[in-house]
């Protein structure tokens, strides 16, 4: 029985420069055999994540992402501690493309004890397969001391949806001392209406950071939580317009006719984004007090603002308005 090899000359080649004495050969050799996708190839894929030529490392875990075996998986992982930076910055990205739900299983075990790199990128992996096994590892590093894991650890939370998670995403929130994890607690809070969330959504329209702010906004409208319309209308001023934006959005996707009052000046805003988005929220909640000021609206300099205030006036039209 003939191999793939010998069948084939192309692959023959590839294999015989694989072993090359020159690194950029090997290289080459790899990038080559990534061409060629198909399950007997990985082994050789594999064997070229142990290459002494860095390059060579980091191109096999490149090449791997197109795969899914345990063998490559396994591979991936054991460079996260490599010593050299691209490679490991490959490795990471190979292993967020994973799918399969078994390679939880091989990624859980090396959390404990793993360098704050490696825990970042385990976590962003587990965070697309949810696995509900990643649930009290995601909880416990939480308590990491490098923001970028807590990161991640609050997305794979947030991807799990679990209620059991609810006060541990609470708590990031609005204590966490780091903005990017306040931010990405906030999203995760998303997932859930239970009652403690609206405290923490609201608490996070008056955080310092206006990013957070801006997720607080657009989560509070995600959940259509009505109790937040008054703190929405005043995020209507907000220092930052990406802040503004959200919390008019928000306010059309609530439907709350007394936010007709607060959303008709932003109609006049300076900045056009803000206008559009003003229309369209008034066009969500459809109410007739709008008629007059979309009407005035129509003259507006900006083409994209003229067409949200059409697809507005249309709106309280089909309404009744």
């Amino acid at each position: 029985m003939t191999s793939i090899f010998e069948d084939d000359p192309e692959l023959a080649d590839i294999r015989n420069r694989l072993h090359d004495a020159d690194g950029e050969v090997r290289r080459i050799a790899v990038l080559e055999l990534a061409d060629f996708a198909g399950d007997e190839h990985v082994g050789l894929l594999i064997d070229a994540l142990r290459d002494p030529f860095p390059a060579v490392r980091a191109e096999a875990a490149r090449a791997l992402e197109a795969f899914e075996t345990d063998d490559s998986v396994a591979g991936l992982i054991a460079l996260l501690d490599d010593e050299d930076d691209e490679v490991r910055e490959a490795a990471a990205h190979g292993l967020h493309d994973l799918k399969r739900l078994e390679s939880a299983a091989l990624l859980l075990p090396h959390l404990p004890g793993a360098t704050a790199f490696a825990k970042e990128a385990l976590l962003r992996a587990l965070r697309e397969l949810r696995a509900p096994e990643s649930l009290e590892p995601a909880l416990e590093a939480l308590q990491e001391s490098t923001a970028s894991v807590r990161r991640e650890a609050v997305s794979v939370l947030g991807y799990l949806k679990s209620e059991a998670a609810l006060p541990a995403l609470r708590e990031r929130a609005t204590a966490d001392p780091e903005a990017e994890v306040r931010r990405a607690a906030i999203g995760a809070l998303g997932f859930s209406t239970d009652a403690s969330v609206l405290s923490s959504l609201l608490g996070g329209l008056q955080d310092p950071v206006w990013q957070v702010r801006e997720e607080a906004a657009t989560m509070l409208g995600k959940l259509r939580l009505q109790p937040a319309r008054d703190a929405l209308v005043m995020a209507l001023d907000d220092d930052y317009w990406q802040v503004r934006l959200r919390a008019a959005r928000s306010l059309g996707r609530l439907k709350d006719e007394a936010a007709v009052v607060s959303l008709i000046p932003v109609l006049s805003h300076q900045i056009s984004n803000l206008r559009k988005e003003a229309a369209l929220a008034l066009g969500e909640i459809a109410s007739p007090h709008a008629l007059p000021a979309l009407e005035a609206a129509q003259a507006d300099s900006d083409p994209e603002v003229r067409k949200s205030v059409r697809l507005a006036l249309n709106q309280i039209r089909l309404a009744g308005g």
